[in-house]
């Protein structure tokens, strides 16, 4: 039972450090704390991969049952250590980038800024712990709205609209997209633009 158990706990490891884009986003601030455990596990396995090790060479590899158990483990934690964020890059499947923007903050916090070509935007927060905003958006001549918006659990900022804004100042990038929380916003946003295909003339100074 406890060597089962061992195996159970080694598939659920891998099963929820690949299915980390689904469900971290929707935790919010308590990521965090779903990363340290995940890895406090992977260096508890890594050390009972060392005990197998040890034990199946004393045995003369006679054990065919920890054969198992040591090969399993070595692929699973190969396999996060080269890929701890997950085999499959799920956010792919969910359309192809038109517009990438990111805006980094305090202590190293990022925020990516994603449209995708089915007309649905996700805006994802890394900062001790990752939080998400996603919806659709619609292009009405050089504005982007905003709607069907859903907000994880961290009070994020929910946008309204935005613009493509060419900045007067810049050294590596010459376009922002300028996202605004209502009409009455006249400050913004500024998301320094990786990537755009989107067929929108940019604008100089945004003048709503």
């Amino acid at each position: 039972m406890k060597n089962k158990g061992l195996v159970i706990i080694t598939i659920i490891f891998f099963l929820i450090v690949n299915t980390t884009y689904y469900w971290e986003g929707k935790i919010g601030f308590f990521s965090f704390f779903g990363v340290l455990i995940l890895v406090v596990i992977y260096f508890g396995l890594a050390i009972v991969l060392v005990r197998q090790i040890y034990f199946l060479i004393k045995e003369r590899f006679a054990d065919k049952k920890r054969f198992f158990r040591v090969g399993l483990l070595t692929i699973v934690l190969t396999l996060t250590f080269y890929k701890p964020f997950g085999l499959i890059d799920f956010d792919k499947f969910e359309g192809n980038d038109v517009l990438v923007a990111q805006r980094e903050g305090a202590a190293n916090c990022m925020t990516t800024f994603k449209l995708k070509d089915n007309f649905t935007f996700r805006e994802r927060n890394v900062c001790f712990g990752v939080s998400e905003v996603i919806g659709t958006y619609r292009i009405s001549n050089d504005t982007i709205y905003f709607e069907n918006i859903k907000r994880g659990k961290q009070e994020d900022i929910k946008y309204a609209f935005g613009v493509i804004e060419e900045l007067e100042n810049y050294t590596e990038n010459q376009y922002a997209l300028k996202l605004f929380k209502n009409e009455k916003d006249t400050i913004g946003f500024n998301y320094f633009i990786e990537k755009n295909n989107l067929k929108i003339k940019p604008k100089i100074k945004c003048n709503r």
